[in-house]
């Protein structure tokens, strides 16, 4: 290309890329297993990979599959893609062949760029390219293909100017598929510079440096990485990855680069408490837990504070609404945070809504619904699922079911397609859970339906405790539970496991959990 600048063009990621890498030069902006990667270094790899991509045939507007592992390289794929005006997907490598088939089946990418070990059950006939590890560049075909300009910067002024009203594509992230078919949310440049400025205040594009070491909790394919990406470069942080997380190896990373902010989910802080390590190291660096992506027990909450001596921010979202929605401040009083997951952040709109998409009073349950300027702009090629989840005023329909007090905060109730019946009463399995959670010996709890002749559904608890010995018995958790919440909630049939099956996104895989319950209980 290279010798002369990239066309300027409104893609916001490859926009910040460019001035990241002047600002903070020789900067790592990652640390993985392919890599250290500098500021400087992002930048430049990624003109000369949108180069070999535009010589592929990619160009503005065309669907780019990023199935990469987390590091460096998935990073400069990102913005190679962005620079050229293209629409990035991320792809989970930890999902199974077949998930990963399915999701590159369902965007149909005019590319797919992959790691060499990664391109096993792919579909036929689908263009790919491997990246391999550290390298930062694809290798073109030997043989001669045609040399291809790359755009100009008239064509993608006048590109931008034809998509003005409704801005450019940029990102797709496949939702976690934990309650059905997984779905492509379509963010454009406008929802990313909404989310920066939701998450780094109103004058976020004005901000450059101030950030720090983080520690990568998520798949980079995670709706947190894909559309945040942009302000963690605005702000000059380095990403440290780990080939797959380890709650020891998490602990020594804090430890070792002095991660002041700990962005978890809250299964992985789980299990950070229970290291030996949390005894031996220093970790008064410290300073905050942002703990999103699945519920925080009130046990959870309680114990994160004393221990890491850290302000607890609860999160909820999902990656409809671009990561972004309801929290709890770092310093709200421990009894409210944990009877709630917070307030609307500033820029976000949220109401408890009828069946008819109609505010209730306060106290009522409904769904609960949230509008942004985050939200997704549609599902990718499925009208349909788009219309069920955005009203025509672009309320966010989460699915899942909450109450408000007249605060305005929030209190989570469960997902509507997770309720049961029992003997004529909803049953919500988030609040049974909760209660479960309260006891001293319960580490993890997951509860679904199991049928009964006579009430119709009982209540399944499958807990992981704390002392294998001597677990507690069903008469021992209803007995504390019926302190908490009415009688008819609680479980009526218990089973022990190791381990709750999750999600590559640490979420509670309800469809495996229901059926490992049931396996448990009937063996």
């Amino acid at each position: 290309m290279i010798g002369t600048p990239w066309p300027t063009i409104r893609a916001v990621l490859s926009e910040i890329a460019r001035e990241a890498g002047l600002r903070f030069g020789d900067r790592a902006v990652v640390v993985a297993a392919d890599g250290v990667l500098t500021y400087e270094e992002l930048d430049r790899h990624a003109d000369a990979l949108a180069a070999s991509l535009a010589q592929r045939g990619v160009t503005v507007g065309d669907r780019v599959a990023l199935l990469l592992p987390s590091g460096g390289d998935w990073v400069v794929a990102a913005v190679a893609v962005s620079r050229l005006g293209a629409v990035f997907a991320g792809i989970s490598p930890t999902l199974s062949v077949p998930e990963r088939s399915t999701l590159i089946k369902l965007l149909r990418p005019r590319l797919t760029l992959t790691d060499p070990d990664l391109i096993d059950g792919l579909p036929l006939r689908s263009e790919i390219a491997t990246l391999q590890p550290g390298s930062r560049s694809i290798e073109l075909p030997s043989i001669e293909l045609p040399s291809i300009e790359l755009p100009s910067s008239d064509f993608l002024k006048n590109r931008a100017a034809a998509t003005a009203e409704n801005d450019a594509e940029a990102v797709i992230c496949f939702t976690s598929g934990t309650t059905g078919q997984p779905k492509a949310a379509v963010f454009c440049n406008s929802q990313l510079r909404a989310i920066q400025s939701i998450d780094l205040g109103p004058h976020a594009d004005q901000v450059w440096g101030g950030g720090s070491p983080m520690l990568a909790s998520t798949q980079f394919a995670h709706v947190g990485m894909s559309t945040k990406l942009p302000w963690y470069l605005r702000m000059g942080n380095t990403l440290h990855v780990m080939a797959r997380w380890r709650a020891d190896e998490a602990l020594r990373l804090v430890a070792q680069h002095r991660i002041s902010t700990l962005g978890v989910v809250a299964p992985q802080l789980a299990l950070m408490l229970r290291s030996p390590l949390m005894d031996s190291l220093d970790l008064s660096c410290v300073t905050a837990i942002i703990a999103g992506g699945a519920a925080s027990p009130p046990a959870l909450v309680r114990e994160a504070r004393r221990r890491f001596a850290a302000g607890y921010s609860i999160r909820y979202s999902s990656t409809e609404s671009g990561g972004v929605g309801i929290a709890t401040a770092f310093d709200e009083p421990a009894e409210d945070d944990v009877q709630t997951v917070g307030m609307a952040r500033p820029g976000v709109e949220v109401r408890i809504a009828d069946s008819e998409d109609q505010q209730l009073p306060v106290g009522e349950v409904g769904e609960l619904q949230l509008r942004s300027a985050a939200v997704m702009q549609r599902y990718w090629n499925d009208e349909k699922a788009t219309e069920r989840s955005l009203t025509k005023d672009r309320w966010l329909r989460t699915g899942d079911l909450a109450h408000m007090d007249s605060a305005g905060r929030v209190m989570l109730a469960g997902r509507q397609s997770e309720m049961y019946i029992r003997g004529g009463y909803n049953v919500f399995p988030a609040e049974v859970e909760a209660a479960l959670l309260e006891h001293p010996s319960v580490e993890a709890a997951a509860v679904v339906p199991y049928p009964d002749e006579i009430l119709g559904e009982l209540g399944l608890a499958m807990i992981c405790v704390s002392q294998q010995q001597r677990p507690p018995t069903l008469e021992e958790l209803r007995e504390h539970g019926s302190q908490l919440i009415a009688k008819y909630k609680l479980p009526d049939l218990v089973v022990i496991a190791e381990a709750l099956p999750l999600t590559p996104a640490q979420k509670l895989d309800r469809s495996a959990a229901k059926a490992l319950a049931i396996e448990l209980l009937e063996a």
